[in-house]
């Protein structure tokens, strides 16, 4: 298999506007997080696909390899298609352009479901952890995911789920870490599908995979991974590098 990551990188950002070229230990954070997908030495090849031109000569000024997309886009997983349309790939990992410490184990897991799964049942993988505060589990910004007993996905939401009418059954809530791993074919189909209703009220567009019938198995993990969202999550992480 050949198996490529993919790092999607928006200019503008809602919460923290052009975080990804903050500078972070004297480099932005867009040229630390593509150094890191390069350095896991998992990957046959690592890009850099984005809509600012800010972001491509960052990374291709440092010796990185860059695509600027050519249309807009609503979500990572269109950028991501577009560039790979012509691509030779089995697999493609979408790694997140705010997440400079990239742990290599959680990585090493979702693409252990492809090598593991010969008869192509798995469209997509991705992860998941255990989360036990109920001020995480209530968290709209914490997206939760519920599985069937092969730990394939049911849904997933904002909201909380499973809703805890009874308290005392065990019931464990998994967060959902966006961290992807698909089949090329998934990846392209998701481009020339429809956003549908249950994407369009959750902003997930996770759902419009399951709303097409695509099966995404989850892998859950310890590691929980450190993005950068805010400026105060960007002084947290000056301070590890």
């Amino acid at each position: 298999m050949k198996i490529i990551a993919v790092i999607p990188a928006r200019y503008a950002s809602t919460r923290f506007h052009a975080k990804l070229m903050q500078d972070l230990g004297g480099k932005t954070v867009i040229l630390r997080t593509y150094e890191a997908a390069v350095n896991t030495n998992l990957f046959d090849d690592v890009f850099v696909v984005t809509d600012s031109s800010l972001i491509f000569d960052e990374i291709v000024s440092h010796g990185g390899k860059a695509i600027m997309s050519i249309k807009e886009h609503e979500s990572g997983s269109d950028r991501i298609a577009e560039a790979v349309e012509n691509m030779d790939v089995d697999i493609v990992i979408n790694v997140q352009g705010d997440e400079p410490f990239i742990n290599a184990e959680p990585l090493k897991e979702v693409i252990e479901v492809f090598k593991n799964d010969l008869d192509k049942k798995v469209d997509l993988a991705s992860l998941m952890y255990e989360i036990k505060e109920e001020e995480e589990i209530n968290n709209p910004n914490n997206v939760k995911v519920v599985v069937n007993q092969n730990n394939f996905a049911l849904y997933f939401s904002r909201s909380v789920i499973p809703y805890p009418r009874e308290k005392n059954v065990g019931v464990r809530y998994m967060k959902h870490i966006g961290v992807y791993a698909f089949r090329k074919q998934a990846l392209l189909d998701f481009y020339h599908l429809p956003m549908k209703t249950l994407e369009a009220s959750e902003k997930l567009e996770q759902l419009r995979y399951l709303e097409f019938g695509k099966q995404i198995k989850m892998v859950e993990t310890t590691h929980a991974g450190i993005g950068i969202d805010t400026k105060e999550d960007l002084e947290k992480a000056r301070k590890i590098v």
